[in-house]
């Protein structure tokens, strides 16, 4: 059975602005992540490159690529404020296009085909006219879907998710069903997991109790993630589940690629590029109209790439 310890992460210290206690927690999460990412993998150290924002603030992009069991892994933080175009601004929904942002974005690709790649993201946005919102999630996206860890994966989530709104999970949990899909592939990018976005403060609740059910994801990710690594990836595996691998990379980069609003959002207001494309993997492939093979695990992984998996109490006979 696979347990996570909890995490030691400690509670923020108050800022003169709320803004700025957001702003400080991104800066230490990245810190503690990367920490706890390093100490899992054993070789890899991470790699930061600081950049400055041309309208103002930046961020520290941190990269991973020589690990023992993580090929390619980013931790990104961003703090950046100025004015976007019309234009990006009604693509975006904001209701003024005056803004500050600030949070952490991560992606792990595995060297193993048994660890699955892994995203999660924290942000806080604020609007010109003093709206202000949370959003984040997290989820797997398995190159061979493992029954058992996805639902401990989903039931650590859903615990996290009890503690703060007991209508969170499945309220969340449906919208990375909803989010995380591949309509030109009529297939979800993974087994999911939540997704959340625009939590108004003062509408969805006060500041303080979105901050911290933001603050319980992230480190839920981290608990969650290094657990699967050190599980999983001294597994042996196969040439043809690597290959299968390559094969699901792509699929993950096309959904980065052509469906991803994050990925929009930094391109839309001047990000930096090398830091917005990060979460792409380091090799994938494409293979025209690639079907596995009927009964194969390859085949069952991929029955289990749908909406609306009950995933806390799924079993072998549900994806048939």
């Amino acid at each position: 059975m696979l347990t996570s310890a909890p995490s030691p992460f400690p509670t923020p210290t108050a800022q003169p602005r709320f803004r700025d206690t957001v702003e400080a927690w991104m800066r230490q999460f990245q810190d503690w992540l990367c920490q706890q990412l390093e100490t899992t993998d054993g070789l890899g150290r991470f790699r930061e490159d600081a950049w400055q924002h041309h309208s103002g603030g930046g961020g520290r992009s941190r990269i991973l690529t020589e690990g023992a069991t993580i090929e390619k892994g980013g931790v990104n933080f961003s703090a950046v404020e100025g004015q976007m175009s019309e234009q990006a601004a009604r693509v975006l929904l904001m209701p003024d296009p005056n803004y500050f942002a600030t949070g952490v974005s991560v992606v792990q690709h595995p060297r193993s085909p048994h660890v699955p790649i892994s995203h999660m993201n924290v942000r806080y946005f604020e609007a010109g006219n003093g709206e202000a919102w949370f959003g984040g999630g997290l989820d797997l996206t398995p190159i061979y879907v493992d029954l058992e860890q996805a639902r401990w994966f989903h039931a650590q989530i859903a615990e996290v998710c009890q503690r703060h709104n007991p209508a969170y999970y499945e309220r969340f949990k449906h919208w990375a069903d909803e989010y995380f899909y591949i309509p030109h592939r009529q297939e979800t990018r993974g087994i999911g997991g939540i997704f959340f976005d625009r939590l108004i403060v003062g509408k969805e609740a006060d500041a303080e109790s979105l901050f911290a059910f933001v603050r319980a994801v992230a480190e839920v990710y981290g608990r969650t993630y290094t657990t699967l690594l050190r599980h999983n990836a001294g597994l042996p595996h196969t040439e043809q589940q690597k290959q299968w691998q390559l094969v699901r990379r792509g699929r993950y980069a096309e959904f980065n690629l052509a469906i991803d609003r994050g990925t929009r959002f930094g391109l839309e207001t001047g990000g930096r590029t090398e830091s917005i494309l990060m979460s792409l993997p380091p090799q994938c492939e494409w293979h025209y109209n690639i079907q596995p093979e009927p009964g194969s695990a390859e085949a069952d992984t991929q029955q289990w790439l749908r909406k609306g998996v009950d995933w806390l109490n799924a079993q072998p006979t549900a994806a048939c």
